[in-house]
Protein backbone atom coordinates (compact mmCIF):
# COMPACT_ATOMS: atom_id res chain seq x y z
CA UNK A 1 0.00 0.00 0.00
CA UNK A 2 1.00 3.43 -0.95
CA UNK A 3 1.42 6.01 1.62
CA UNK A 4 3.44 8.55 0.57
CA UNK A 5 5.95 10.71 3.03
CA UNK A 6 2.77 11.34 5.56
CA UNK A 7 2.77 7.29 6.37
CA UNK A 8 -0.48 5.52 7.34
CA UNK A 9 -1.11 7.24 11.07
CA UNK A 10 -1.00 11.25 8.79
CA UNK A 11 -3.55 9.16 6.30
CA UNK A 12 -5.60 8.30 9.34
CA UNK A 13 -5.72 11.41 10.93
CA UNK A 14 -6.51 13.23 7.76
CA UNK A 15 -9.48 11.31 6.81
CA UNK A 16 -10.90 11.98 10.58
CA UNK A 17 -10.38 15.56 10.19
CA UNK A 18 -12.22 15.14 6.97
CA UNK A 19 -14.67 12.98 7.99
CA UNK A 20 -15.60 15.55 11.40
CA UNK A 21 -15.84 18.56 8.90
CA UNK A 22 -18.32 16.39 6.58
CA UNK A 23 -20.54 15.86 8.91
CA UNK A 24 -20.57 19.12 10.55
CA UNK A 25 -21.25 20.33 7.01
CA UNK A 26 -23.57 17.88 5.51
CA UNK A 27 -26.71 15.54 6.28
CA UNK A 28 -24.89 12.15 5.57
CA UNK A 29 -26.68 8.92 6.53
CA UNK A 30 -24.51 6.71 5.47
CA UNK A 31 -20.93 4.66 5.50
CA UNK A 32 -21.08 4.62 1.95
CA UNK A 33 -21.89 8.00 2.11
CA UNK A 34 -18.92 9.24 3.91
CA UNK A 35 -16.48 6.96 1.78
CA UNK A 36 -17.66 8.63 -1.31
CA UNK A 37 -16.97 11.78 -0.13
CA UNK A 38 -13.57 10.92 0.95
CA UNK A 39 -12.79 9.60 -2.33
CA UNK A 40 -13.94 12.51 -3.93
CA UNK A 41 -12.27 14.43 -1.98
CA UNK A 42 -8.84 12.65 -2.74
CA UNK A 43 -8.60 10.59 0.68
CA UNK A 44 -8.57 7.25 0.53
CA UNK A 45 -11.09 5.18 2.79
CA UNK A 46 -12.52 1.53 2.73
CA UNK A 47 -15.69 1.29 4.54
CA UNK A 48 -14.08 -0.72 7.69
CA UNK A 49 -11.86 2.21 7.62
CA UNK A 50 -15.02 4.56 8.18
CA UNK A 51 -16.74 2.57 10.67
CA UNK A 52 -13.90 2.30 12.50
CA UNK A 53 -13.34 6.30 12.32
CA UNK A 54 -16.65 7.11 12.68
CA UNK A 55 -16.43 4.68 16.33
CA UNK A 56 -13.11 6.40 17.47
CA UNK A 57 -14.19 10.04 17.10
CA UNK A 58 -17.88 9.35 18.65
CA UNK A 59 -20.15 10.02 15.86
CA UNK A 60 -23.38 9.12 16.20
CA UNK A 61 -26.62 8.94 14.09
CA UNK A 62 -29.08 11.56 15.08
CA UNK A 63 -32.76 11.23 13.01
CA UNK A 64 -31.06 9.04 10.49
CA UNK A 65 -28.09 11.23 9.81
CA UNK A 66 -24.16 11.17 11.42
CA UNK A 67 -23.60 13.94 13.77
CA UNK A 68 -20.96 14.46 16.53
CA UNK A 69 -22.63 14.50 19.76
CA UNK A 70 -22.73 17.52 21.77
CA UNK A 71 -24.40 17.78 25.25
CA UNK A 72 -24.79 20.80 27.47
CA UNK A 73 -21.89 21.98 26.65
CA UNK A 74 -20.90 18.08 26.53
CA UNK A 75 -17.53 18.58 28.89
CA UNK A 76 -16.12 20.65 26.42
CA UNK A 77 -16.66 18.50 23.60
CA UNK A 78 -15.46 15.07 25.33
CA UNK A 79 -12.43 17.02 27.34
CA UNK A 80 -12.58 16.21 30.77
CA UNK A 81 -9.15 17.47 32.18
CA UNK A 82 -5.51 18.17 31.54
CA UNK A 83 -2.87 17.38 34.07
CA UNK A 84 1.19 17.16 33.97
CA UNK A 85 3.00 14.28 33.73
CA UNK A 86 6.45 14.44 34.41
CA UNK A 87 8.65 17.11 32.59
CA UNK A 88 7.41 17.03 29.14
CA UNK A 89 3.87 15.15 29.26
CA UNK A 90 0.48 16.41 29.49
CA UNK A 91 -2.41 14.00 29.95
CA UNK A 92 -5.60 14.95 28.48
CA UNK A 93 -8.92 13.13 30.35
CA UNK A 94 -11.55 12.26 28.00
CA UNK A 95 -15.28 11.01 27.73
CA UNK A 96 -15.00 7.75 26.53
CA UNK A 97 -14.85 6.81 23.35
CA UNK A 98 -13.95 10.57 22.63
CA UNK A 99 -10.15 10.75 22.97
CA UNK A 100 -9.28 10.62 19.10
CA UNK A 101 -11.62 13.42 17.95
CA UNK A 102 -10.43 15.39 21.03
CA UNK A 103 -6.70 14.66 19.79
CA UNK A 104 -7.57 15.34 15.98
CA UNK A 105 -8.94 19.03 17.21
CA UNK A 106 -5.36 19.61 19.22
CA UNK A 107 -3.48 18.28 16.32
CA UNK A 108 -5.33 20.76 14.09
CA UNK A 109 -4.81 23.58 16.22
CA UNK A 110 -0.84 23.10 15.49
CA UNK A 111 0.63 24.44 18.63
CA UNK A 112 4.10 24.60 18.59
CA UNK A 113 5.24 23.74 21.85
CA UNK A 114 3.26 20.27 20.93
CA UNK A 115 5.77 17.44 19.91
CA UNK A 116 2.52 14.99 19.35
CA UNK A 117 -0.07 13.12 20.74
CA UNK A 118 -1.14 9.65 21.34
CA UNK A 119 -4.95 8.66 21.67
CA UNK A 120 -6.57 6.12 23.29
CA UNK A 121 -10.03 5.26 24.55
CA UNK A 122 -10.44 8.29 27.17
CA UNK A 123 -6.58 9.99 27.30
CA UNK A 124 -4.49 11.60 25.64
CA UNK A 125 -0.58 11.83 26.23
CA UNK A 126 0.57 14.96 24.78
CA UNK A 127 4.32 15.29 23.93
CA UNK A 128 5.57 19.12 25.16
CA UNK A 129 9.01 20.34 24.26
CA UNK A 130 10.39 21.62 27.47
CA UNK A 131 8.96 21.21 30.96
CA UNK A 132 8.33 25.25 30.09
CA UNK A 133 5.62 24.40 27.69
CA UNK A 134 3.31 22.37 29.62
CA UNK A 135 1.12 25.28 31.28
CA UNK A 136 1.72 27.87 28.33
CA UNK A 137 0.06 24.29 26.02
CA UNK A 138 -2.87 23.35 28.90
CA UNK A 139 -3.73 27.08 28.15
CA UNK A 140 -3.88 26.76 24.91
CA UNK A 141 -5.90 23.44 24.71
CA UNK A 142 -8.56 25.07 27.24
CA UNK A 143 -9.05 27.79 24.95
CA UNK A 144 -9.16 25.62 22.06
CA UNK A 145 -12.71 23.78 23.77
CA UNK A 146 -14.31 26.92 25.52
Amino acid sequence: MEFGKAGPHMIKRERQKRILNLIRAKRIGTQEEVRAHLEHAGVPATQSSVSRDLEELGVVKHHGFYAVPHTNGDAARGLLSLDVAGEVLVVARCLPGRASSVAVEIDDAAVPEIVGTLAGEDSIFIAVRDQKSQRAVMKKIWGLFA
